[in-house]
């Protein structure tokens, strides 16, 4: 059971969401480039890599809302199934100290 690899999962998909607030506040800002979140998963946990979006030259935002909405979705997933597994791993351990008391 490894608890710290859900943590760090959710920890870096909070990353995403944070990033994908600010594109989506700013998505009528004019000459707003968005920036982009990579979620990686490693044997040890979960790594993020944001950067800034190529500018497409636009004068207004070049925030793509269809691509942040599954992107919200895609985290908001993703931190839901680690939060289950975190859940289950905590049962387990309260059936463990149950048994040996």
């Amino acid at each position: 059971m490894n608890i710290s690899g859900n943590i760090s999962s959710i920890g870096s998909h909070q990353t995403l969401l944070n990033t994908n607030a600010n594109n989506v506040a700013n998505v009528n800002t004019d000459g707003f480039r968005p920036s982009d979140t990579k979620v990686t998963s490693n044997g040890e946990g979960t790594t993020t890599n944001t950067r800034l979006s190529d500018d497409t030259g636009s004068a207004k935002s070049q925030t793509d809302l269809a691509k942040e909405l599954t992107d919200q979705i895609i985290a908001e997933d993703a931190v839901a199934v680690n939060v289950s597994a975190i859940k289950t791993q905590d049962e387990m351990i309260g059936s463990l100290l149950d048994i040996k008391a």
